[in-house]
Formats: structure tokens, C-alpha cells, sequence
């Protein structure tokens, strides 16, 4: 069993949205408002850093604030001084550990141990940083839950690229078509699904429209209340082991 981290064990995806949404104040105080850049995170939940970064200046206007901090930020392009703004509330959330502890999903982290103690092999697949990914998993008190992680700095290609569950099947040593991973986001969906993988997606409010609208997998599959999750995972494993 492979788990997508934000958004799906813990909400660090609202996080990000508003360390987005700080950012893109900084830049542009009197033309942006936080609930705004909040909802437009929404449409590229689960994508690159520089994905996000781009559609949320062409958007909202920041790439010319932006570029005027890319000496003081020593960066190269505007996207990359964005993120790098972004990045600097985002640490300051993440500093505190009882900031996460309250914003973890208890449904998926139950899940997890219950995929544990019936020794399944477990594999978490990020598009965090590998030591964003520490911190969050550490006061989660999860750090040894997974026999493998895999993090943004582990690919080349992220998400809806397949590369990172490709990664994380192929150090399990499982075939992908043995793999079920429970995903949050449209990108985390399609590429699971595009890895040959089994998925279940448990939506948030920040990703429930986007999956039910782009229909990319089975409604009976879509988990919008968490206390079914466990009945569509049985579901799924013994419907895919009878066949």
C-alpha cells in the first residue's frame, strides 16, 4: 500500500495554499487576497513547486514583483523567487510540530497502521522535499511506518508524471499492479493510474470538486467520508484478488 503524504495523511496541502497565499501578499498587497490564491491552489493541488508557482503568478499578476526579487533572493527566474518567499512561511509552519499533529488526517494514519499490522508493505510517494518530508512524518510520529519513501528530490518528473510510484514499486519490489495507493489530488490519481497501480482517492475540501469533475476514476472508488474508507479498501483488495 503506497500513500500520497499532503493532503492525504496530513493537511499540509491547506498549509501550502496559504504559505502560497502569504507569499503572493508580500508581492502584491493591494491586488490579491488570501482566500483567493486559497481557492486558485485548488487547481494545481499535488503539482510542482514550479507548476504551482507559474499558474498562480499568471493568475494573479506577481511575476513582475517577483522578478525585482530575484537579486536580493539570488534566484534565476520569478517563479523560483515566488518559491522562494513561499517556502519561508511554509518552514515556519512547519517548525511547529503541534501545527501538523492537528492538521493530520486520522482516517489515512489509521489506515497505514492497519496496512502495517497485517504486514503489508507500505511506501509513501511525496512531492514534498526529503527533509520537509522528515519533519512532517517525525511529529507524526510515523518515521518508521513506511519500508520505503520517496520524495520530490528522487525524481526527475513529478506528479501526474508516474515516476515516483514507478520508484517507490520498483524498491518495494512489487509489481505495480500489486500496489494499491490512496491519493488525495487529480495529478497524485493519474499517476498512480498511470503506473499501472490500483487507487483509491479520499478527497478534500480542497480536491473533492476537482476529482469528482474530472471523473478520472470509478465514483465507487471516490472516498468523500472518511468513515468508509476502510469498507472500499476491503472492496477493492477483495474484488482485485478474486480476479
Amino acid at each position: 500500500m503506497v500513500f500520497d503524504q499532503d493532503g492525504t495523511l496530513v493537511q499540509t496541502e491547506k498549509l501550502k495554499a496559504l504559505s502560497y497565499a502569504q507569499a503572493a501578499l508580500e508581492l502584491c498587497p493591494d491586488d490579491v487576497s488570501e482566500d483567493e490564491v486559497v481557492a486558485a491552489f485548488a487547481d494545481v493541488v499535488g503539482r510542482s513547486r514550479r507548476e504551482v508557482a507559474v499558474f498562480l503568478m499568471q493568475r494573479f499578476g506577481l511575476e513582475d514583483a517577483a522578478r525585482a526579487l530575484i537579486p536580493e533572493l539570488k534566484v534565476s527566474t520569478p517563479w523560483q523567487a515566488f518559491v522562494q518567499l513561499r517556502v519561508r512561511y511554509y518552514a515556519a509552519m512547519l517548525d511547529d510540530p503541534e501545527v501538523l499533529r492537528r492538521n493530520q488526517w486520522p482516517h489515512n494514519v489509521e489506515l497505514l497502521k492497519e496496512a502495517q499490522s497485517t504486514g503489508c508493505k507500505t511506501g509513501l510517494a511525496t512531492m514534498s522535499t526529503c527533509a520537509q518530508t522528515h519533519v512532517v512524518l517525525e511529529a507524526l510520529g510515523l518515521a518508521d511506518a513506511f519500508d520505503f519513501v520517496a520524495s520530490q528530490d528522487d525524481v526527475e518528473h513529478g506528479k501526474p508524471d508516474p515516476e515516483i510510484y514507478q520508484l517507490v514499486a520498483h524498491q518495494l519490489a512489487m509489481p505495480a499492479g500489486q500496489c494499491l495507493v490512496i491519493e488525495d489530488s487529480p495529478s497524485g490519481v493519474k499517476a498512480a493510474l498511470a503506473a499501472g497501480m490500483w487507487c483509491i482517492v479520499v478527497t478534500t475540501p480542497l480536491t473533492r470538486s476537482a476529482i469528482h469533475s474530472e471523473r478520472l476514476i470509478e465514483d465507487r472508488w471516490i472516498v468523500d467520508d472518511p468513515g468508509t474508507l476502510m469498507d472500499v479498501v476491503r472492496r477493492m483488495v477483495t474484488e482485485r484478488a478474486a480476479n
